[in-house]
């Protein structure tokens, strides 16, 4: 941690001052208190596609060796920002609500649960006040959330295995539609696979 913390003063020092690429090593040094504003810089880095500028090929590779921060943590920050951005648009756009949102362990768990199709916009709705108006410490409520929306251990069933690649291909369908670079005829593929396996599924389920 310390190293990563003296390699992000150095790199705040060394990219040019006042730049979008400095605002994002200095969002990830202030990482553990506002999770937001990394989650947002690093989703706009990723659909922009700046990284290239930057010297990087790809964007796994820029989160790892300018901002330290491994691909499995890259994918739960834009995952989880994407959520709640998703879900609360009005909200998100407000400027203190790196302040007030949910903590990041409690929306990670919700983002994976809608990415396996766990989770409705109506059940986000019925938990929606817990979350934002947290009185439970989040490591209790985490576990909660997690309980209610376990992930399974692996595909005990085909109908199993296709929910859980219909909920791949929707994310899918969704990334490659805000990533301005991509053709919009390679994301109408992605909506139409999501589409076949959703109609794959549905068979399935009344066979």
């Amino acid at each position: 941690m310390v190293q990563a913390e003296e390699h992000l003063k150095r790199k705040a020092l060394e990219v040019p001052p006042g730049s979008f690429r400095q605002t994002v090593v200095l969002a990830a040094r202030r990482f553990k208190a506002s999770w937001v504003e990394l989650g947002k810089l690093l989703v706009k880095v990723r659909n922009e596609g700046v990284y290239q500028d930057w010297g990087y090929p790809s964007f796994e590779a820029y989160a790892l060796g300018e901002l330290r921060i491994r691909k499995q943590t890259a994918d739960k920050l834009t995952r989880s920002f994407s959520f709640l951005d998703k879900h609360e648009p009005q909200a998100m756009a407000r400027a203190d609500v790196a302040e007030e949102a949910p903590a990041f362990e409690v929306v990670e768990v919700l983002a994976q649960a809608e990415d396996r199709g766990q989770l409705s916009a109506q059940e986000y709705k019925s938990i929606r006040d817990a979350i934002w108006n947290q009185e439970k410490p989040t490591s209790e409520l985490r576990r909660e959330l997690t309980e209610r929306f376990p992930a399974p251990e692996a595909p005990s069933s085909d109908l199993a295995a296709l929910k859980r690649l219909w909920g791949l291909s929707k994310r899918l369908a969704a990334e490659l539609h805000a990533h301005k670079k991509v053709p919009k005829a390679v994301a109408e593929r992605a909506d139409a696979l999501a589409e076949d396996l959703e109609n794959l599924l549905a068979k399935k389920a009344d066979a």
